[in-house]
């Protein structure tokens, strides 16, 4: 009977997110259908898979449809990893007597931006209720200072690997996920940590084509050749056709009067009505070897225009100085038109994905304030906290790979690091932490938000959304 104190919390809290869960599922049923998603369905019902998309996800997509059409499936598989893994954390800091920050953590999964973008059946998504799912199931037994067992051990481990395969950069942000829930970061030395996370993955990104192509049996289709593409295309776009001898002057001058090069994604590269003839004389269709040989090299020769190119791509994903009404932002409001049988939600969903969509525009939907939040707590959480750093380092890695392997600036590739960076905060929260540092912190996000502010205010709004963009506006 003395637990039952500590107990009656906790299960209020998974209460709370077993009601918001279910809520969630309601205002979205069945889920939103992305371009991406009716891909992916198309997949699962033909039987023939590629890796343009996670073939792990359209696979498992598969067995759901065997007994349910549809998203649904899909749906409810990640809002339950998403509500699990809040639900448990929750639980946790309720039991230790941390009702706000359990209040907190909760609040921030039911806030429309990220519950909008967790109800569409996307890899980003089945990431992030994956992690959150893990990171749930850990929290409960480490914060009081027990040891992981051994079955939530492996069904942790479980989790983070699929994160893994499902979504290719989840590398970055899995990695030191996976060594601060296990408790491999009591490695004395700094060395020694960054090398087992190194090690972890490269593991992971030489077992996963294997496993894509030879065990799921997906196609290759040369998904690998977009950011070399994207990066010369970038390169040459600042450096002149002298930068590509493969691409004559002629057509560099017609990419750049049709507007194929821009840091906000590389869609335009891919519409073969317009630039696809970019691709080509870029070595798109070249061996593989040679097209990366050639990135690398061009890279090497023009050092400033490719910092330049990714900078202004970083910039772009991370939406810190760019205009009003930057797209990609807003949760999807239905799904993709489709003769698969895919629905949209109803009029809650509309409604509270329009609620998404306005606080996106607001800061907290600047992923720069979640990155700056990131490394202020990885800084103040420290070895005393171990599983605030984890999530700290988790989203500071994934963020900072943005600027090396991204090519799109979608808001929901951040999903993962801001919710990550919310819950480390809430960890971190538990004891006192320097009040130097928090104003520190406090001061420099500030800043951010101040240049991300004038920034919208001076230049002129983006009118048009994605079909803007991809025509150069």
């Amino acid at each position: 009977m003395r637990g039952a104190p500590k107990i009656r919390p906790a299960v209020a809290a998974l209460l709370a997110a077993a009601l918001l869960g279910a809520l969630m599922l309601a205002i979205w049923w069945p889920g939103v259908a992305m371009y991406d998603s009716v891909d992916q369905y198309g997949q699962a019902l033909s039987g023939a898979y590629d890796d343009w998309h996670p073939p792990i996800m359209a696979r498992l997509w598969s067995l759901f449809h065997l007994a349910w059409d549809g998203q649904a499936p899909m749906f409810v598989l990640q809002a339950l990893l998403y509500w699990l893994g809040l639900g448990l954390v929750a639980a946790a800091l309720a039991r230790d007597g941390g009702w706000w920050t359990a209040a907190a953590v909760l609040l921030l999964g039911a806030l429309p931006l990220f519950a909008g973008w967790q109800a569409a059946v996307l890899k980003d998504a089945q990431m992030a209720g994956a992690m959150l799912a893990a990171i749930g199931i850990a929290t409960w037994w480490r914060l009081p200072g027990r040891r992981l067992p051994r079955t939530a051990g492996a069904v942790v481990v479980g989790l983070l690997v699929y994160a893994s395969l499902v979504r290719a950069n989840a590398v970055f942000a899995a990695a030191p996920l996976a060594c601060g829930l296990l408790g491999w970061f009591g490695l004395r030395h700094w060395a020694a940590r960054g090398a087992l996370m190194a090690a972890i993955a490269a593991a992971i990104l030489a077992v996963s084509p294997l496993i894509n192509h030879r065990l799921l049996g997906a196609d290759d289709t040369g998904v690998a050749r977009s950011l070399p593409i994207f990066d010369l295309a970038g390169i040459v776009h600042r450096a002149g056709p002298e930068a590509a001898p493969s691409l004559p002057p002629a057509t560099w001058a017609a990419m750049e009067a049709r507007h194929c090069a821009t840091p906000f994604f590389w869609d335009p590269l891919g519409d073969e009505s317009r630039c696809l003839f970019v691709k080509d004389e870029l070595g798109e269709r070249a061996p593989g070897g040679e097209l990366f040989r050639a990135w690398l090299e061009t890279a090497a020769r023009h050092p400033l225009a490719y910092a330049a190119h990714r900078l202004a791509h970083w910039n772009a994903t991370m939406r810190w100085l760019v205009p009003r009404g930057w797209p990609l932002a807003a949760p999807p409001a239905e799904s993709e038109p489709n003769e698969l049988g895919l629905a949209s939600p109803g009029p809650a969903g509309a409604a509270a994905a329009e609620a998404g969509g306005w606080l996106a525009e607001t800061p907290l939907g600047w992923p720069i304030l979640w990155f700056a939040a990131a490394l202020g707590a990885l800084v103040l959480a420290r070895r005393d906290r171990p599983l605030a750093f984890a999530l700290a380092l988790s989203a500071v890695l994934l963020e900072a790979s943005f600027l090396l392997v991204s090519i799109s600036s979608d808001l929901r590739y951040h999903l993962w690091p801001m919710l990550a960076t919310g819950l480390a905060w809430a960890l971190s929260a538990r004891g006192p932490l320097p009040r130097r540092g928090l104003w520190i912190v406090a001061g420099a996000l500030l800043v951010l938000a101040l240049a991300g502010a004038a920034a919208r205010i001076a230049l002129p709004p983006v009118t048009g959304g994605y079909a803007a963009m991809l025509a150069g506006g």
